[in-house]
């Protein structure tokens, strides 16, 4: 297995500031790493509803997560600001692959890099169905790579 390779700020498209908070330490004096994956439902489901695509109460289709994985490379601690960088490396016909950065403000390496999986769903259903167009229009600036 390949040693990962911190990525540098520059290769993500969408930035959103996140405060670490007093209960995010653990005993070891870190943020613990359950919450990173918190920082990465953060950016990716308030870029969402920012842009208008996701509502969590009503709307017909919803993305569930299947697949997840987060490499860490430096630890955050409480207080200290998180900037969570956003990128799409795949735009499937019913699923995101959704790549996440977490830098230490000012910093051009990730301290912790990831990605997730949504597949969406028919909120009633729950079999996949096509991105809806506005979906898909609202995440093709964040593609990056060979789509």
């Amino acid at each position: 297995m390949n040693k990962p390779i911190a990525t540098p700020r520059t290769t993500y498209r969408y930035f959103l500031p996140i405060t670490t908070r007093w209960m995010d330490n653990d005993v070891y004096g870190h943020v613990n790493n359950t919450v990173y994956y918190s920082y990465f439902d953060t950016v990716v489901n308030e870029y969402l509803i920012r842009t208008g695509v996701l509502d969590f109460e009503h709307g017909a289709t919803i993305g569930l997560v299947v697949e997840t994985h987060c490499n860490y490379f430096a630890p955050f601690v409480f207080p200290e600001r998180v900037d969570a960088g956003l990128r799409v490396a795949r735009l499937g016909s019913t699923s995101v692959r959704y790549e996440v950065g977490l830098f230490k403000e000012g910093e051009a390496q990730a301290a912790a890099q990831g990605h997730f999986v949504h597949v969406y769903v028919d909120r009633i259903t729950r079999r996949p169905v096509a991105l809806p167009d506005a979906l898909q229009a609202a995440l093709a600036p964040l593609v990056v790579g060979g789509q």
